[in-house]
């Protein structure tokens, strides 16, 4: 049977005091989440490093309310969540036995600041929209925009975790770029000495314009 990955020391640096609801939704996850079809088989001896790290480096860049788009396990909306209880985080997500699992999460671990809404994308009904909206594995870039580009408010921004292809992800969506008004659009790499090289966080950030 494959083992849990072993906690990184880095784990407790980046959730501080919230580092036991950390340990407890990532122990969840590992228990339950092939069984329900939210990680892969391969995925336990790499949970912290690849997925839980990956999206908690990035907890500083939001702020307001946020949305997770294509939320699924919880990656990485309620790891921010748990890592900033200041933010309030919708998490975003169609699939009925995935926004069961996010419910009975946010329920467990007491995350006040999470919404869970079943519907997809193009469905969300918030004319104010949201301060930041972030998605993580979902689809390329030229994709993704049309769903995540209009949650945003005018003059909020994208923060979308990819891969290592994310510069040529922005190269091959210069028209969806256009036609939803981003400007400053850029990749970050997050994590560098903090996380295995082989496990930083690309981030494409963008301001989006009404």
């Amino acid at each position: 049977m494959t083992e849990l990955e072993a906690e990184p020391s880095s784990a407790a640096e980046l959730f501080g005091d919230r580092i036991d609801i950390a340990r407890q939704f990532t122990t969840a996850l590992a228990d339950h989440g092939e069984e329900r079809g939210l990680i892969g088989p391969l995925e336990l001896p790499r949970l912290w490093t690849r997925h839980v790290l990956n999206s908690a480096i990035a907890a500083p860049l939001f702020h307001g309310a946020v949305a997770d788009v294509g939320s699924g396990a919880g990656l990485p909306g309620l790891v921010l969540a748990i890592a900033r209880p200041d933010v309030h985080i919708t998490l975003v997500e169609p699939m009925e036995r995935r926004v069961a699992w996010l419910t009975e999460q946010k329920s467990a671990l007491g995350l006040d600041n999470v919404e869970v809404l079943r519907a997809r994308a193009e469905e969300v009904d918030r004319p104010q929209g949201f301060d930041v909206v972030t998605a993580r594995a979902v689809s390329a870039l030229r994709t993704l925009l049309p769903w995540t580009a209009p949650l945003v408010r005018s003059g909020g921004e994208l923060v979308l975790l990819k891969g290592k292809n994310a510069a040529n992800e922005i190269d091959a969506a210069q028209k969806q770029i256009k036609k939803y008004r981003l400007s400053d659009v850029r990749v970050e790499v997050l994590g560098e000495g903090v996380l295995p090289d082989t496990e930083v966080t690309r981030v494409i950030r963008a301001f989006v314009r009404s």
